[in-house]
Formats: C-alpha cells, structure tokens, sequence
C-alpha cells in the first residue's frame, strides 16, 4: 500500500513547492499557454498569433468562440488546458493569494516570545527585590486554570501547521 502512495506523495509535494512560489506560478501559466499555443498551431493549422490568443482565451475559460479547434487532437488539448488552468494553476494561484493574506504578520515569533518571558522573569525578579527592600508583602499568584488541548500547543506550532511552508 505504502508503494501505491509513492506517486501521490510525490505529486503532492510537487504542487506544495509549486504553490509556494509566485514565480514558479507565473513561468509555468506563462509557459503552458506558449506550449498550448504551438500545438494548437500545429494541429489546427493556425498562425502563432492565433494559436496564442486561443491558448489565452481557452485557459483564461472566456472563450470567445471566434477561434475554436475543429480536429480531435485540438479539442483534446482545449479539454487539457481548460481542466489544467481550472482545476491546478487558478486555485493555486488563488491559494497562494489567500495564503498571504490569512498570515497574521502581528503574531509574536519564538524568539520574541522568549525574550518577552524572560523579561517579565526579570521584572518580577526585581519587584521582588524592591517589595524586599521597601517591606512590602507582595500578594501570592493565582494559579492558571488547567490549558485546553489547543491552548496547550504552543502559538508558534499551531500556527505552523496551518501556514504552508515558506519557499
């Protein structure tokens, strides 16, 4: 079973780095409707410039009808630009929008949230230190209530798991 899944990992992991880069994102559209364009060319016996604006017009799924193929071997590769471009390269293309909009950029990091706990052990420590010096009993700490299981994950880790990787 473990061998069957082989493939589909790779493939996952493939669109996983594909989404992550815009630039990556944009050669591949850019070089799909170039490749489209030439076979649709070839095929359907079109000048480059129609060919282009039929890969464009197809994948882009506006399909204006003024250019439509009329073989078999350029309805297929319609079929494969249109189901490509909407099923693949938009939703990524959307996905890696979103992505970046749903990042919390005012979220603490690890480091700064270490660096906020050690400063406050310090300012205790030293507020102890004065209440001392001055006589003052300082009132005893409220324990916390027990963490929820989310609560329990640390801000850094479940944010990470809902963040695709950065690449």
């Amino acid at each position: 079973m473990e061998l069957l899944l082989l493939p589909f990992r790779w493939i996952y992991r493939g669109l996983v780095w594909f989404a992550n880069s815009p630039r990556t994102l944009i050669i591949s559209y850019l070089l799909m409707i170039v490749v489209a364009g030439v076979i649709y060319g070839q095929v359907e016996n079109r000048t480059p410039a129609d060919a282009v604006w039929w890969a464009v017009v197809t994948a882009s799924t506006v399909g204006y009808g003024d250019i439509s193929p009329t073989t078999w071997q350029g309805r297929s590769l319609a079929a494969l630009l249109i189901s490509t471009m909407v099923l693949l390269v938009i939703p990524l293309i959307t996905a890696h929008f979103a992505s970046r909009l749903i990042v919390d950029d005012d979220a603490f990091e690890h480091n700064e949230q270490e660096e906020l706990k050690r400063d406050v052990r310090r300012m205790r420590a030293l507020l102890e230190e004065l209440a001392a010096r001055q006589g003052i009993d300082l009132p005893e700490l409220e324990p916390l209530p027990p963490a929820s299981p989310e609560r329990s994950v640390p801000v850094w880790e479940r944010s990470r798991k809902r963040r695709p990787p950065q690449g």
